[in-house]
């Protein structure tokens, strides 16, 4: 259908607002869909109560403490999910005693802090802060941290993690495929002792024990292995006069979910663009954002190692502060992870122990209490 236009509008999206007007967009299919634009007199955020479970999240993640922090035998804590993804925090401050498998997804490992090696079946893949690890589903590997302190976000996925189809802009934008680091097999020289390969099926875990060491692998070949990129190697793709929607941001995608990387970047220059993200009512997925690391001006009182979740069906954009100084603003320094998940993403026992409850209100101009958070970002 050829796009309509009625009453008070602007002709290029994100562009030349009439004067006294809030832009949303309605979109659907995240931001690959049919869309409109509405213009509002008022901020769509300007709530002031809301009732029921369906609001916006945010979460302190620098506040668990998963099993693995303190024990090696220990797991991750998911803190988020639904039937397609999970959303986890691993905090191992030591080598795993076992090797692990995953039966029930693929594994996207994201290095907030720390560094060292993940041993797998094709080979060790060294990890530091900024690295996205892709662990395809039921490889054998081990995490050994060469440092205590370390913060992985793990994003379980019911189906594989493919690179997004870079269609008009060419295979050597956002990232070069020269980039992606792939393994060496280098199999674990045998040291006499039984090792144990911990298996996880439908959240329960199985053990099994070699008289060898089972990272035994002397050659590989194929299409599916383990491999990783890092932050700094994403070049994302900019617009001086328009502001581009977070879909030109995927760096992976699922059945159930895309994953985004937002990174530096020089902000739009023609005067009359929006230089803060737009607001929009997720309409078929719920919005969650790890924020890794800079000043992350759209949002207030937000620090790096929390999280947000927006549900669909409810509004969210720029806060108040971010919306009057936008202008004041030339580049933006902030590093994080998107997911859109699907379906909807459900808040579990460990977001429950780190939510910002009051999180809702910091659009409105209601009284809330900002989030604490303690010594060193913990």
């Amino acid at each position: 259908m050829y796009p309509l236009k009625k009453g008070k509008t602007t002709t290029q999206a994100h562009v030349g607002l009439p004067q006294g007007t809030y832009e949303e967009e309605h979109g659907r299919k995240g931001f690959y869909g049919k869309s409109a634009h509405l213009y509002h007199t008022h901020p769509p955020t300007g709530w002031v109560r809301f009732e029921g479970k369906l609001r916006p999240h945010c979460f302190d993640l620098n506040l668990l403490e998963p099993a693995d922090f303190k024990d090696p035998q220990g797991a991750p804590d998911a803190f988020l999910g639904n039937n397609d993804v999970e959303l986890m925090v691993s905090r191992r401050s030591a080598p795993m005693p076992f090797y692990f498998r995953n039966a029930d997804g693929d594994e996207l490992y994201f290095v907030h802090r720390g560094q060292g090696v993940i041993e797998t079946d094709f080979g060790p893949v060294p990890f530091e802060k900024g690295d996205y690890i892709n662990i395809p589903r039921a490889v054998t590997y081990r995490v050994v941290p060469e440092t205590r302190d370390n913060f992985f976000l793990i994003i379980q996925s019911k189906t594989e993690f493919e690179q997004p189809d870079k269609g008009l802009i060419g295979q050597h934008a956002l990232y070069d495929p020269a980039v992606i680091y792939t393994p060496e097999p280098k199999p674990n020289p045998e040291d006499g002792r039984e090792w144990e390969v911990r298996i996880k099926v439908e959240n329960e875990y199985s053990k099994l024990f070699y008289p060898f060491n089972p990272l035994d692998v002397v050659g590989w070949k194929g299409d599916l292995t383990v491999w990783k990129i890092n932050l700094r190697d994403i070049r994302p793709i900019m617009s001086h006069r328009a502001h581009l929607p977070p879909s030109a941001h995927t760096t992976f995608l699922t059945q159930g979910a895309v994953v985004c990387s937002f990174l530096p970047r020089p902000l739009e220059q023609d005067p009359e663009a929006l230089r803060v993200p737009f607001f929009h009512r997720n309409t078929d997925y719920d919005e969650f954002i790890f924020y890794h690391d800079g000043d992350f001006f759209s949002k207030d009182n937000i620090k790096a190692g929390m999280a947000t979740l927006h549900p669909r069906g409810i509004h969210h954009g720029p806060h108040p502060k971010a919306l009057a100084n936008q202008k004041m603003k030339t580049h933006t320094d902030e590093s994080a992870v998107m997911l859109d998940g699907l379906n909807p993403i459900h808040v579990l026992a460990a977001g429950e122990r780190c939510e910002w409850k009051d999180y809702w209100k910091s659009w409105s101009g209601a009284k809330y209490e900002p989030v604490a958070v303690g010594e060193n970002g913990r």
